[in-house]
């Protein structure tokens, strides 16, 4: 029988990821309304707003993919003053993971950014792999 890989930045990543996406699609859905019911043509703005929530889904969605793969599951998740925190699980080891306000705002905006089309290479990490930058 082979060695238990540790948890990885990677697993940390989607981690990260699969508590910030929520919060990205509330927000799109949250302005999406706000636009439909304050703008007199507020059609195309909502469209684009679709289309990045309907990509946020797909990420959400390769996230909980790679949960499966990879055999994570976060539990405990809970908002606190300073920021969201939580508990996880990946391949029998226990975790704990906590997200200050300031940098799921940074992160979020940059995301959202990426689900409206725009260019975000000027935001990459430069210590994050290749693969993972395409699906920041």
């Amino acid at each position: 029988m082979g060695i238990t890989e540790a948890i990885t930045n990677e697993d940390r990543h989607y981690v990260k990821r699969y508590i910030i996406l929520p919060m990205i699609i509330t927000a799109f859905e949250r302005d999406s309304r706000y636009i439909q019911e304050q703008l007199k043509t507020p059609g195309p703005y909502v469209d684009v707003i679709k289309w990045a929530i309907d990509r946020a889904h797909k990420d959400l969605m390769d996230v909980k993919k790679h949960f499966w793969i990879k055999g994570i599951k976060v539990y405990d998740e809970q908002s606190t003053e300073i920021g969201r925190k939580a508990k996880f699980m990946c391949r029998g080891y226990t975790s704990f993971i906590e997200l200050r306000w300031e940098y799921i705002r940074a992160e979020a905006s940059i995301m959202m950014r990426k689900y409206l089309g725009l260019d975000i290479s000027s935001f990459y990490d430069p210590t994050l792999p290749n693969h993972l930058k395409e699906k920041y």
